[in-house]
Formats: structure tokens, sequence, C-alpha cells
């Protein structure tokens, strides 16, 4: 019990001495200003954008945003329950797991794109390897990165007090991958090893 409590109060600590330095950084980063780690990961920012065809200086209305996150979510409940539908066929399936039902797979793509993870399978005898990765691990990411940008947004709606120029969805989601959860995944998973 006492070292439950002890935990507790290390973690609660350890969010308090993080939590400014960790906002102000952010900040920084959907606020698109000047970082460090844009010499390691500009490039690769400006390649996604060209792929995307997306100019990050385009300001969205609240109504092209919303369009943008609504749209984005949609494409990928389709791909994750497509993925999840035919993953017997597909490669990295070496147990032969057998493709998913359309309910259930429709379950779990959208409590993965909508960052709620709720589970209705045992991951290891229901989902292959390549569902797993290319599916579930990709939207723990995104899913987590459209909720920042959305934060973001809200945010500049509510500093500039008429929602009329929100940032850019897709710059937003971009930054708030390659700039806060990339980096943070890594440290964490260094921590923890």
């Amino acid at each position: 019990m006492e070292n439950m409590v002890g935990q507790c109060l290390l973690y609660i600590i350890l969010l308090a001495l993080l939590a400014w330095p960790l906002g102000i950084y952010m900040g920084k980063v959907m606020d698109g200003e000047p970082l460090w780690l844009q010499k390691i990961l500009a490039p690769c920012e400006r390649g996604i954008y060209r792929v995307m065809g997306v100019n990050p200086a385009e300001r969205m209305s609240w109504k092209h945003y919303l369009g943008c996150v609504l749209a984005f979510s949609l494409v990928s409940i389709a791909a994750l329950m497509l993925l999840l539908m035919v993953q017997h066929s597909l490669p990295l399936n070496p147990q032969g797991i057998a493709d998913s039902s359309w309910h259930l797979a429709l379950n779990t793509a959208v409590s993965f794109v909508s960052n709620t993870n709720w589970q209705a399978y045992s991951g290891e005898n229901a989902m292959s390897y390549l569902a797993q990765m290319a599916g579930l691990t990709v939207q723990n990411f995104v899913s987590a990165a459209v909720g920042i940008a959305v934060l973001f947004a809200l945010i500049r709606g509510l500093r500039s007090g008429h929602g009329t120029s929100l940032g850019n969805f897709w710059a937003d989601v971009t930054r708030a991958t390659l700039y806060i959860l990339v980096p943070l995944s890594l440290v964490l998973s260094l921590l923890l090893i």
C-alpha cells in the first residue's frame, strides 16, 4: 500500500514539474515558432506537406477545420475497418488470424480513431501483426495528434474571439506528430528500457 501511495505521489510530482515546460514547448510547436528540433525534422515536415499537397500557411475557418477533422476521421475509420476485414489475406499474419466481422471492425475502428481504444477482443488472437502495426498503432498516434490539433484550434478560436482563423488542420496534425508525439515516445521508451 505504501509503495502504491509513493508511486502516485511521484507521478503527481513529475506531472507538476513537467506540465509547465511541456506546455510551453507544445505551444511553440503548434504556433510554428522556431525550435531546435526543426534542424532535424523540418525536411521531413516539408516532405509531408509536399506529398499531401498542403500549404501550411493557409488559414482555415472553423467550418473548413471541422470538415478536415471529420474527413480525416472518416477516411481513417474506413481504412482501418477495411484492414481489419481483410487481414486474413494480407501479409504479416503467420497465425492465419481470420478477418474481423464488419461490426467488430467498425467498433474497433471507431474506438481507435476516437482515441478511446475500447477493445472487444483479445488482440493477439484476433488481430494480425499488420493490423496491429499499420492499423491500431498508427491510430494511437494520429488520433492523439488530431486531439492535440483540435485543442489548439479551440485555444486559437478563444484567443482570437471570432474563430475565423483556427490555423491549418493538416499542419497541426503533422506538427503534433513530428514534434510532440514522436519525440515524447522516443524519450519515454528510453526511460522505460
